[in-house]
């Protein structure tokens, strides 16, 4: 499959532990191997810790480009990878996500905690609000994500978000259809307002 010109930069949010399964470790390295042989490159949260080290270490391995943004207190922690590409240095949390959101063409959100879900909830919202056009997966390892498609779902049934934007979101175990799957992603086209005036 021919990879999509305009997403030249996926950016990762990933937890800073490894999991209690290899599995969470296996995939995240399928992913930043993938980003890497595609010839994207990675934006993540600058780090050596958990997931977020393994992935950005995978795809420099395999010869990728891979960007940290990460925020002045874990910088001073010790925490930068040392074997980055690049990186940047922000002042805080907020700072650091919307930087990358910045960077990023596209998201994907591989198995973690409360940051994860954070920054994944935050870019599906301005994707719901037509702040940007922008893809984003959860790579669905070991079905983690299944109970926030559950969740999702209920918020539909319930009248608090359209489908389409309950469907927006890519759910895939494997990284590379997972990648593919974005190349393909529309933006939902619809507001997300029910059953009331909204533009």
């Amino acid at each position: 499959m021919i990879r999509n010109p305009n997403i030249n930069s996926i950016a990762v949010f990933s937890g800073s532990n490894f999991g209690a399964h290899e599995d969470y470790i296996e995939q995240a390295k399928k992913l930043g191997q993938s980003i890497a042989e595609r010839g994207q490159r990675l934006v993540y949260g600058g780090t050596t810790k958990g997931l977020m080290g393994v992935v950005a270490d995978a795809a420099l391995d395999a010869g990728g480009e891979v960007i940290g943004v990460i925020t002045e207190r874990l910088q001073a922690r010790g925490h930068l990878h040392p074997k980055l590409t690049g990186h940047e240095v922000v002042s805080g949390m907020r700072e650091r996500k919307a930087r990358m959101a910045e960077l990023a063409d596209a998201f994907v959100a591989l198995p973690g905690g409360l940051g994860t879900l954070e920054e994944l909830f935050e870019v599906a919202t301005l994707t719901q609000l037509a702040e940007h056009q922008k893809a984003l997966a959860c790579l669905n390892v070991r079905d983690f994500f299944a109970p926030l498609r559950a969740m999702l779902t209920h918020a539909t049934a319930e009248g608090f978000m359209k489908i389409e934007h309950c469907d927006m979101l890519i759910l895939e175990a494997d990284p590379l259809t997972a990648l593919e799957q974005i190349d393909q992603w529309q933006a939902p086209t619809v507001t997300k307002w029910i059953g009331q005036p909204g533009s």
